[in-house]
């Protein structure tokens, strides 16, 4: 049996038993060492508000049909931060030197679940890197997010960038903008946040909480504005406060998991009169300029080469190593006191 992880309900989350599953031709069996949670992604589902929950995509059309639901209660699973040891692997892809073999630890992508069975392809290049601590690999994804909105916002050297949200994402996406040469203003509302931005690299930090962040950074710029601003709290007025932030023909990233309708967000103010350029960078893909160099696993390498490195510390933004037994208080947690943690890991036995 596996221990799994479930959102049975809206905040109602629960640890269930599942049986070990088959190991059939090309599969391996990994037993997860850590899983990370997602205080975005996740806990649009543990709230109720993931746009799945009341509407499916259609991959073809690549739209939202409203007449079908794709993703239902008990979610299962939920989760993209894993890492784990291989403990089976299956005799037709045994021999294959390009695949870890037994005894090696992995990351990848199998959800907050004690045991999982995968395609043998799916943990191709996915070895956890020499050196590194196997709680860092965790931020494999979490980390390409953050390199991909770097991607998209084509930082020049010595461009003011403005980095708005230091969660867990935005504090890597600070530090990586400073390893590709900007200047960084990190924003956020949680004072212990921006505290961390100066030692992931901010040159300065603003307290969002006074609505004052777009005057300060103009300021900051002698009135021109940041070349670029990274948005990557999901927050609407954060967005907005972006948009009013950079310069005039100025880009901003829109990086972030928004829900609902865009409340605070008005496009015929600054976004009109200063023809602000808008940009998605969503994991599903690379920016345009980068296709064809870019991809999932480059971003992913890139990301944890770095740690291996020491160019970035993604460990040092566990706040939480929880026993999955704990789930359900973990979630309640980041639901509703998330200035206690940053990146909350959950423990496999």
């Amino acid at each position: 049996m596996s221990q799994t992880v479930q959102i049975t309900s809206p905040h109602h989350v629960e640890v269930i038993d599942q049986p070990s599953p088959e190991l059939r031709a090309g599969q391996v069996r990994v037993c997860t060492t850590y899983s990370g949670i997602s205080a975005g992604t996740e806990l649009t589902a543990y709230r109720g508000s993931n746009p799945y929950l009341n509407r499916s995509w259609d991959p073809d059309l690549r739209m939202f049909a409203e007449d079908a639901v794709g993703l239902s209660y008990p979610v299962a699973g939920l989760g993209y931060s894993e890492v784990g040891q291989v403990v089976e692997v299956a005799p037709d892809v045994a021999d294959d030197p390009g695949l870890p073999p037994v005894g090696a630890h992995v990351w990848g992508i199998w959800g907050h679940r004690g045991e999982a069975v995968l395609p043998a392809e799916k943990l191709r290049g996915c070895a956890v890197p020499a050196g590194l601590d196997p709680i860092a690999a965790t931020f494999a994804r979490v980390g390409a997010v953050a390199l991909n909105a770097v991607l998209a916002a084509d930082i020049h050297l010595g461009e003011t960038v403005a980095v708005f949200g230091q969660g867990v994402l935005g504090l890597l996406t600070t530090r990586l903008v400073r390893l590709s040469g900007g200047t960084v203003v990190a924003v956020d509302a949680v004072p212990g946040r921006l505290e961390k931005a100066l030692e992931y690299g901010a040159d300065t930090v603003l307290d969002a909480r006074d609505g004052t962040a777009a005057q300060q950074i103009r300021r900051l710029t002698d009135g021109r504005g940041a070349d670029v601003a990274i948005e990557i709290s999901g927050s609407y007025p954060a967005l907005h406060e972006a948009i009013r932030a950079v310069a005039v023909n100025g880009r901003v990233v829109a990086a972030g998991f928004y829900q609902g309708d865009g409340v605070g967000l008005r496009l015929g103010d600054e976004f009109h009169h200063n023809r602000i350029g808008l940009i998605c960078s969503q994991i599903g893909g690379v920016p345009p300029a980068v296709v064809g160099r870019w991809d999932q696993i480059r971003l992913n390498q890139t990301f944890l080469r770095l740690a291996s490195d020491h160019q970035i510390d993604p460990a040092g933004l566990v706040s939480h190593v929880i026993p999955v037994s704990e789930a359900a208080a973990a979630y309640r947690m980041l639901d509703r006191s998330p200035h206690e943690a940053l990146q909350v890991v959950l423990t496999f036995s």
